[in-house]
């Protein structure tokens, strides 16, 4: 009889990390009877397999297919390797070293774990953390590669004996879920208000939704930052919002439970529904119904044609609008950065009591750590297109495909509504939206994203570039920060064009006619 026996090492890079790709493996090879291991490291996910060829060759032609909904495999390389015999396959240590792979954004709370928090049932009932490998926080709370649990802010969370059990379990969808948790293993939701003892777990969201219904300011701790949240029909509560915010005219961003109600307030396209529960959940600009049913009060939007509604995206935003059974609460909340206009969000517990003082009236908090900030993306569609106007949580740090191949470098943005981008290869990586940069706190949130990025992308910058404007703090800050290397001055109209040139895939080896639609700046004769 012929041994057709082989082995085979895949490396897989792409978003493979962090969305459930290494259980997936695990179940793809038990179901063709391979054997080998799969584990992270630097560069991706590396696979062996072994098994009769034709079971190898089907294992790798399914692995691209059936792979989990958050994975993006952009490559998978295939090595000869000797066989070993053996029978079982495993999940191995993640092992670390130079290379690089893709963190997967924060994703929305999926259906199947939505309906566990709705059921009674289950031992997540409620739970305001719940989440599985198709869901929840991934890039907020990652603080090194390879993606496991040490290399997370969960860290400091030891799991429970049923929460390990599931984790262990090849069966389970929680198995190796680096997020998992339960109401015995935490987080724990924290309600603190000045003057009132705190209150903590269920009960927290209890006493919100009365301090929301009774028109009161709550900061509001979420993904990548705090939220500024009240409710929408009440005329005082968004009114002191305004003005305790120093917001001006600009509109607020809303919350509903769900499309239906986003549809009695503004006009859905197809398109637009899409968008709206997209996994990513971002923001969406939408024109507002004349006819709406739903009460808003004026001070949310004044005089624009349009709303910018979300749906909920965390637990404690579903359970904030409540469950079967719980007593009315608002429709619809004005959920707004927690920031004073210009400066960065605020993700720090400790930061949130002082510097949203003057602008909460309480704080929902929790002690899952958010190590790097990210607010919330904000999009629009024109003739069916997705137009980013705000590119931030549910996209980065994915990067864009680059029409060249270039240098490691760091970009380090303009000073307005900054965000940066470190490149290498053909590859793009956009940080999160980071704020104004003419702020001290901004400033020092710049360099931990900054960081942050050059860590989870692998890129070490041999060149910085930055706006030719000699006025700009982030000007200012590349030419600190180059010190030997390259430093590139790009005039900031010229950056525009450029940039649109790279996301439409123009390689620049041709002349283009471009319109820089922006305000006045700093030209490239010096003068304005």
């Amino acid at each position: 009889m012929v041994d057709d026996r082989v082995r085979r090492r895949l490396v897989t890079s792409g978003v493979v990390q962090g969305v459930g790709f290494r259980p997936f493996v695990y179940a793809l090879a038990s179901k063709f009877g391979l054997s080998g291991s799969v584990g992270n490291d630097s560069n991706g996910v590396t696979i062996e397999i072994e098994g009769s060829a034709a079971a190898v060759a089907e294992f790798r032609h399914r692995l691209p297919i059936d792979a989990p909904p958050l994975a993006r495999i952009d490559a998978i390389t295939v090595e000869v390797i000797t066989t070993q015999g053996g029978t079982g396959f495993s999940i191995t240590q993640s092992q670390a070293g130079s290379g690089r792979t893709l963190i997967s954004p924060d994703i929305a709370t999926c259906e199947d774990c939505l309906a566990e928090l709705a059921d009674r049932e289950d031992r997540r009932y409620r739970h305001p953390f719940i989440s599985c490998t198709n869901c929840g926080p991934r890039f907020t709370i990652v603080t090194d590669l390879p993606y496991d649990r040490p290399a997370t802010t969960m860290a400091t969370l030891p799991l429970c004996a049923a929460c390990a059990a599931e984790y262990a379990d090849p069966t389970d969808r929680r198995f190796h879920a680096q997020t998992i948790a339960c109401p015995d293993c935490g987080p724990t939701l924290t309600l603190r208000q000045p003057g009132q003892p705190d209150v903590t777990g269920l009960a927290a969201i209890t006493h919100t939704r009365r301090l929301l219904s009774g028109g009161a300011i709550v900061a509001v701790k979420g993904l990548g930052g705090y939220h500024l949240a009240c409710d929408a029909a009440d005329q005082t509560a968004v009114s002191v919002l305004r003005k305790r915010k120093d917001r001006g005219d600009k509109p607020f961003a809303i919350m509903v439970a769900d499309p239906e109600s986003a549809a009695q307030l503004a006009l859905l396209t197809d398109a637009e529904r899409r968008l709206l529960t997209d996994p990513r959940r971002p923001v969406v600009l939408l024109p507002r119904r004349a006819d709406g049913t739903v009460k808003l009060a004026a001070d949310v939007a004044p005089d624009s044609p349009d709303l910018g509604i979300m749906l909920p995206y965390t637990p404690v935003h579903r359970l904030l609008f409540g469950l079967a059974g719980d007593p009315p609460g608002p429709r619809v909340l004005v959920m707004t950065s927690g920031n004073l206009a210009g400066e960065p969000i605020v993700t720090d517990d400790g930061e949130a009591t002082s510097r949203l003082a003057p602008l909460a009236d309480a704080w929902l908090s929790h002690d899952r750590r958010i190590y790097v900030p990210c607010d919330d993306s904000v999009l629009r569609i024109v003739d069916h297109d997705q137009l980013p106007v705000r590119r931030s949580r549910g996209y980065a740090p994915l990067p864009v495909a680059l029409p060249i191949q270039v240098r490691p470098a760091l970009a380090v943005g303009s000073d307005l509504k900054n965000t940066f981008c470190v490149g290498a290869g053909g590859y793009g990586w956009l940080s999160a939206h980071v704020g104004d940069m003419d702020d001290l706190a901004t400033l020092q949130a710049f360099d931990i994203a900054r960081d942050h990025l050059e860590r989870v992308t692998g890129v070490q910058p041999e060149m910085i570039i930055a706006d030719q404007h000699p006025g700009y703090r982030s000007t200012a800050w590349a030419r600190s920060y180059a010190g030997d290397r390259s430093l590139i001055m790009v005039q900031h109209h010229h950056a525009h064009l450029a940039s649109v040139m790279a996301e439409s895939g123009h390689p620049g080896d041709q002349p283009v006619i471009g319109f820089a639609f922006d305000g006045t700046g700093y030209g490239a004769d010096q003068a304005v």
